[in-house]
């Protein structure tokens, strides 16, 4: 059991807060029983457990450790007061695990035989919080993957991981530059291309949704760029009252989300 905070295993686990270690080491740190359940139950690539035995007195936790244990995962023991020093949680559960990042590569081809999907495209989103939220709304909705475009924030980061409440492991992940992008897009057949916009003509709620989508959602602050305007087939706004000229970028991602769903479901709405 490790029971000093300047243990060069505790430093490493508590520097995978920041992008740079997370970057150059390709794993990621998740807390708690959810995300640490979730992980299993996605079959998530995890590298160690790190448990706190006295912290860790729920039976669930005890069964994830046997889990780790069936499956030759390392465990990593420490005490109360080491793991309070990793855990960003205020009440820690005294369980935690150290996961491999999972980025996807994208396949054309394999898209391109489906016959309904969805894609999501975020440009440049700056705020993790953001983009956890945007990938729970990904998983709720049936989206086949997130592409990552230049400038965004990282999936990885403890504020997306802790928003997405699981889905960082469910939705397949995907980073491309703009030349990347524009590659995979021409390869793309029988897909229509939609952005968002506030000045769009086109009324989100009346557009009738095709089968075969790749939608494009732009940054908090500008928006969707030019260059990824003139790609999308048609451009959508959400109708709004009142003062505020836009949205939350994850409340209006998830609204066009759960319009393509409800359309692409048959599901009909309950106005009474």
């Amino acid at each position: 059991m490790i029971t000093s905070t300047s243990n060069p295993q505790i430093k490493f686990l508590r520097s995978l807060y920041m992008q740079k270690y997370r970057n150059e080491s390709g794993l990621f740190l998740i807390e708690g029983l959810k995300l640490v359940g979730q992980a299993f139950d996605s079959n998530a690539e995890i590298q160690q457990i790190i448990i706190s035995p006295d912290l860790l007195i729920s039976e669930y936790g005890q069964s994830l450790v046997e889990r780790a244990q069936k499956t030759s995962i390392e465990i990593l023991e420490l005490s109360a007061l080491v793991f309070e020093s990793i855990a960003r949680k205020d009440k820690p559960q005294g369980i935690a695990a150290l996961v491999k990042q999972n980025w996807q590569s994208l396949s054309d081809e394999k898209l391109n035989k489906e016959e309904k999907i969805l894609l999501l495209c975020v440009e440049a989103i700056q705020n993790p919080g953001n983009l956890g939220t945007i990938l729970r709304s990904c998983d709720a909705t049936g989206v086949s993957g997130l592409i990552l475009l230049p400038n965004s924030t990282d999936p990885h980061d403890p504020a997306a991981v802790k928003a997405s409440m699981g889905a960082i492991f469910t939705i397949p992940l995907y980073k491309l530059d703009y030349t990347q992008f524009i590659s995979f897009i021409k390869g793309l057949n029988s897909f229509t291309i939609l952005g968002t916009s506030d000045k769009a003509r086109q009324n989100a709620f009346t557009y009738s949704y095709p089968n075969k989508i790749l939608l494009l959602m732009g940054s908090e602050r500008e928006g969707l760029s030019q260059e990824l305007k003139d790609i999308c087939d048609e451009m959508l706004r959400i109708p709004m009252l009142g003062e505020c000229d836009s949205l939350n970028l994850s409340v209006a991602t998830g609204i066009i989300l759960y319009e393509i769903f409800n359309q692409h479901s048959g599901l009909t709405r309950n106005h009474d």
